[in-house]
């Protein structure tokens, strides 16, 4: 699933292309349930004649301020994409959701799962306003985030997965950032000393800021891997340190990564610099 550094990039992509301005000019949706809340028709006929404002991210959301005061929320979950085409190309077959931009091309929606969601409304706050803070702010800082830490007591790895706890993390950044921080995924929240959580913090900020940099994660070569706009791979899969490393030598201590289940999410750890009883 794309996590903050994957649709970031998206978004930087989208600011790239220049359809900021313009207008959609129609949409065809291919298979209605992407389209959330709305009907295909009236998601058409809702969008047509809306200008592109602004294209930010929010979490894991695409956030596309549109005109007319309406704001559209597009959620790549597990298999998603967007890919940036020419009208005359033929469509994909994974291709659910087209959108034709006033001069320019077309944006269309890619989800071979099939769990992607595209969210058209005029009051954006419902939804984003559930999730967290962002990591990579300034007000994210090692204080606030003992305070977030200390006020729950559950195991610190499905907590750094809840978006409403922090937003855009998910099992490939928790993974790398626990790993960095040297605290075992099933760690209580509320244990976590004022230096660990201090480690925590810069960890996580560390490994989103280095996969912002690579341009994302992409593991493996699937259509349902993660792909730029442009169709680009992300580089960071070469500097993952336990995520997807069973069986390899932790970079740090030499012990073999181990990967174990927490919270029905598999979780790649060392066990000599990962010890669960800190």
């Amino acid at each position: 699933m794309p996590e903050l550094p994957e649709v970031q990039t998206v978004v930087d992509n989208l600011n790239s292309l220049g359809i900021v301005g313009r207008c959609f000019t129609g949409a065809e949706v291919r298979w209605p349930k992407t389209v959330d809340g709305l009907s295909p028709g009236d998601f058409i006929q809702n969008i047509r004649g809306c200008t592109i404002r602004r294209i930010l991210r929010r979490g894991k959301y695409i956030v596309m301020h549109l005109s007319q005061g309406k704001t559209l929320l597009i959620h790549l979950r597990m298999t998603g994409r967007l890919n940036w085409e020419p009208a005359a190309k033929a469509h994909n077959k994974h291709e659910h959701v087209i959108l034709r931009v006033e001069g320019k091309g077309e944006l269309r929606f890619q989800d071979t799962r099939k769990f992607g969601r595209i969210t058209m409304t005029s009051s954006p706050e419902t939804v984003l306003g559930k999730l967290g803070p962002e990591p990579l702010t300034r007000a994210f800082t090692a204080d606030r985030f003992h305070r977030m830490l200390h006020s729950r007591s559950c195991a610190v790895k499905p907590l750094l997965l809840d978006q409403k706890f922090i937003a855009g993390l998910g099992n490939i950044y928790v993974d790398e950032s626990l790993w960095k921080a040297g605290i075992h995924p099933l760690r209580l929240s509320s244990s976590l000393s004022e230096t660990e959580v201090g480690r925590l913090h810069r960890a996580v900020r560390h490994v989103l800021k280095k996969g912002l940099r690579n341009l994302g994660t992409t593991l493996g070569s699937g259509e349902g891997n993660f792909y730029s706009v442009a169709g680009r791979r992300g580089r960071n899969a070469d500097e993952l340190y336990v995520f997807r490393r069973t069986g390899r030598d932790c970079p740090r201590c030499g012990m073999r990564i181990e990967r174990i289940i927490v919270a029905q999410r598999s979780s790649h750890i060392c066990p000599e610099c990962q010890r669960q009883s800190t």
